[in-house]
């Protein structure tokens, strides 16, 4: 029996930050995680045989591993483990030295603090030769507020991105919020099989969400010129 298919907002991940920038180049802040649908149960179903509660943010702390060099997670907490009825969430704070990079008296910095929505999975010398299947549908979202260190400025600013496919569609972009710096980004997953004949298409998707996980914004002194 061929079921209907949910819509993406019914399995997502949405993410928020509100961190610190320190004159030295370190991140500080809180980040909050909200899972639905799958995305919800996979975490359950991985925490259900997990009895010590530091063993409970390991998930976090390899998610942190994938978009920090180095980092300390200073606080973590899990809620609505078991009650399915409420959405799951992970809550945690972080550090990480050395997260913007300085070039003279320049700061550069990545907006995009963690997660990572990009695949090398059709970076191969063989070309595809089936279908590509994903999960289900899905509808992820990242937002991150970086705060300025004292006496710097936004000089430059990675380009907004707008990919729409039948498959799938990627936004983000990155703004100038008065002494802040805001990333938001969309992902959504809108069909669950990408034919051979779209390969070059999701190829180029995924290539375009790599490269705006890595772009950086330019911050320098206010004195400057």
């Amino acid at each position: 029996m061929q079921l209907p298919q949910q819509p993406g907002s019914m399995n997502s991940i949405q993410r928020t930050g509100k961190l610190t920038l320190t004159p030295e180049g370190a991140l500080v802040g809180d980040l909050e995680e909200t899972r639905l649908g799958d995305r919800a149960a996979q975490q359950r179903e991985a925490l259900r045989s997990v009895a010590k509660d530091v063993d409970k943010i390991k998930p976090i702390e390899t998610l942190l591993s994938y978009s920090l060099a180095d980092f300390k997670n200073t606080h973590a907490v899990v809620t609505n483990a078991q009650d399915t009825s409420q959405p799951f969430q992970y809550r945690y704070s972080i550090v990480s030295p050395g997260y913007a990079k300085t070039a003279g008296n320049l700061l550069l910095v990545r907006p995009r603090v963690v997660g990572t929505k990009s695949s090398s999975i059709l970076e191969t010398k063989e070309p595809r030769r089936f279908p590509l299947e994903f999960d289900g549908p899905a509808l992820d979202t990242d937002t991150f507020e970086i705060a300025l260190p004292p006496g710097y400025l936004v000089d430059e600013l990675p380009p907004a991105q707008d990919l729409n496919y039948s498959f799938a569609s990627y936004h983000s972009k990155t703004e100038a919020n008065g002494n802040a710096l805001r990333y938001s980004r969309t992902m959504e997953i809108k069909e669950l099989t990408v034919p051979v004949s779209k390969m070059d298409e999701l190829k180029k998707f995924y290539r375009v969400i790599a490269m705006d996980e890595r772009n950086t914004a330019v911050l320098r002194p206010a004195a400057s010129k």
